[in-house]
């Protein structure tokens, strides 16, 4: 169910009505809720025989976000890869998205209804069919060539990419809290010596090779199990190191498998990593920098909802969920980091160490 409030003064159904007229002018359609993510407005459709997926994109208002994402899944689409991708349908006007008539002027788009289940969790055989599917649908992005530059900025570039979470102002609200907050001082002092901590680093890894990275490989962006047959939402795709992904998927599966001991986390880490080195090798410095692109990526998802929370897209219960897992996972992964930095080299180098 998704958790994002609509900025609408048409009810709900209303508001679906008018994106999905936009599609099919004369026909009907039942809408239902069903498993969505934190970013957007998410509805399953009943139409024209078959099932459909509708997005109504919360985060911003760029048409050529849109636009690169649709060119993206449309090129991809035409790649022999081993799981499906979804792809946006055409609207009446031609284009593959649509401008809500509500008054918010949202994007909103159609997608063909894949079929399937998020893979289960905590479960190693999963875990390696997501390395593989990683390491796949890296290569594929690596030969994208037709779309225009993605208007993200890569993971590193965290004052383009937070514009509102300037180091001053986070600095000031995890050193001194706002009432709503006070009692998450200790987690937040944690998370604000965390942010002052990477911005050094993360200058040397720029000569990193770089291409485009899905940015947000999970299981909740997945639908499979033991083989991965989807691989979804692409909304966040950028140009980026391309060792990222496997960090983004480190810092999931971290944040996923909270309540296991070290030892069941780190296999279901190294079976991913095993699945992913079986298809694709990557550089010994690469792989010495997953230890701070990992802590990069749970700070990342922090600013991400403290911008959300300063624009008002998303109330302090939210915010509080989203710093309690980031503290969590940071210390999480310090308290492991080192055998994965191993099995980094082990998995991840063709020079072995």
């Amino acid at each position: 169910m998704s958790k994002q409030r609509l900025r609408s003064s048409h009810s709900a159904s209303a508001l679906f009505d008018d994106v999905l007229e936009q599609y099919w002018p004369d026909g009907e359609w039942i809408v239902a809720e069903g498993k969505s993510g934190w970013n957007n407005t998410t509805r399953y459709v009943q139409a024209e025989g078959r099932r459909w997926v509708l997005r109504i994109y919360e985060t911003h208002r760029d048409a050529s976000k849109v636009a690169f994402e649709h060119a993206l899944l449309r090129e991809l689409k035409e790649m022999a890869l081993p799981f499906d991708v979804p792809c946006p349908i055409l609207a009446r006007s031609g284009s593959t998205y649509v401008v809500t008539r509500d008054g918010t002027e949202r994007l909103a788009c159609v997608f063909p209804y894949l079929e399937g289940e998020r893979p289960p969790e905590k479960d190693t055989q999963v875990a390696a069919a997501i390395g593989t599917a990683a390491a796949h649908l890296g290569m594929a992005l690596a030969e994208v060539h037709r779309v225009a530059r993605p208007q993200y900025p890569p993971y590193y570039e965290l004052d383009q990419a937070h514009p509102l979470c300037t180091p001053d102002s986070v600095a000031a609200f995890c050193s001194a809290p706002p009432e709503a907050f006070a009692a998450e001082a200790g987690r937040l002092g944690i998370i604000g010596q965390a942010l002052g901590e990477i911005r050094g680093p993360l200058q040397r890894l720029r000569g990193l090779p770089h291409q485009l990275i899905h940015g947000d490989i999970n299981h909740s962006n997945l639908l499979g199990g033991q083989n991965i047959t989807a691989v979804l939402d692409f909304e966040f795709v950028t140009w980026d190191l391309r060792v990222m992904e496997l960090a983004v998927v480190i810092a999931g599966l971290l944040s996923e498998s909270e309540g296991l001991s070290d030892s069941e986390d780190l296999s279901l880490i190294e079976a991913m990593l095993r699945g992913f080195g079986e298809k694709r090798r990557l550089s010994r410095e690469e792989a010495e920098a997953i230890p701070v692109l990992v802590r990069l990526r749970k700070l990342d998802v922090f600013l991400h909802f403290l911008g959300r929370y300063w624009d008002g897209v998303d109330d302090a219960s939210v915010l509080l969920a989203q710093l309690h897992s980031t503290e969590r996972g940071l210390q999480r992964y310090k308290a492991i980091e080192k055998p994965i930095e191993q099995m980094c080299y082990n998995y991840l180098t063709t020079l072995m160490k």
